[in-house]
């Protein structure tokens, strides 16, 4: 009787740090293409009648052989995200990908994904990459890595993240993979600086110990999205 309780109590526990662990919940059948056109609104998308699913629910004609122009940014980068929004067979199957491109000396700028992994390999160029931890007793920890072509690194779910290419007359290509149908982006400058309405002045210039006129000035500025 005790072996069988504490077999069902591992069980239990293993079942729960499963589901704690998951970003998305696991799909219950082969697939479960997005109804973009269904009024039900629920965490995810509803499911396609499946007799009226086909190939096309999961493809995309994305291009992402092709550079993207990086000159109009002016962060110097172009995300090319691919996820449930563009390919609606990735609806519960928990992942998506992006092409991101790199002017020389452009960046994708400290961001967050809040509901994913993103594992990333260098196609093209070099790339100067790192993640903050969250906040700890010894503050926030910086893990950095300089990535030449084929090499690969993983920034962990919800943590700060950046890319910069440090190479002044060539451009650089990275492919990425997320853990989510919708990963999701927090540029973290935009999201201070840019949102709207804006946040107080007041409770900024407390918060970067700097005086107001600079707060005003930084939420004066076109804080670009550079992810398509």
């Amino acid at each position: 009787m005790a072996t069988s309780t504490y077999f069902l109590l591992s069980a239990f526990v293993a079942l729960l740090a499963s589901q704690v662990i998951a970003s998305d919940p696991s799909p219950l059948q082969d697939f479960c293409v997005a109804d973009e056109h269904s009024s039900v609104r629920v965490n995810g998308f509803v499911c396609k009648d499946p007799m009226a699913v086909n190939a096309d629910d999961f493809f995309m004609a994305a291009n992402l052989d092709k550079p993207r122009d990086t000159k109009t940014s002016k962060v110097g980068s172009n995300v090319t995200l691919v996820n449930v929004m563009k390919i609606r067979g990735l609806n519960t199957l928990g992942i998506s990908l992006a092409r991101i491109d790199y002017a020389p000396l452009g960046e994708n700028p400290p961001h967050t994904h809040p509901r994913a992994t993103e594992i990333l390999t260098v196609l093209e160029g070099t790339l100067y990459v790192g993640f903050v931890t969250s906040n700890t007793d010894n503050g926030n920890k910086l893990f950095t890595k300089v990535l030449n072509k084929g090499d690969v690194f993983v920034f962990p779910e919800g943590l700060i993240h950046f890319q910069f290419n440090p190479v002044h007359d060539k451009p650089a290509v990275a492919l990425a993979a997320l853990s989510s149908q919708n990963p999701g982006v927090i540029t973290i400058a935009n999201a201070i600086f840019g949102s709207k309405p804006p946040i107080s002045d007041d409770v900024l210039a407390k918060a970067f110990q700097v005086q107001k006129g600079t707060i005003d000035w930084l939420q004066a500025q076109f804080w670009e999205n550079n992810h398509y």
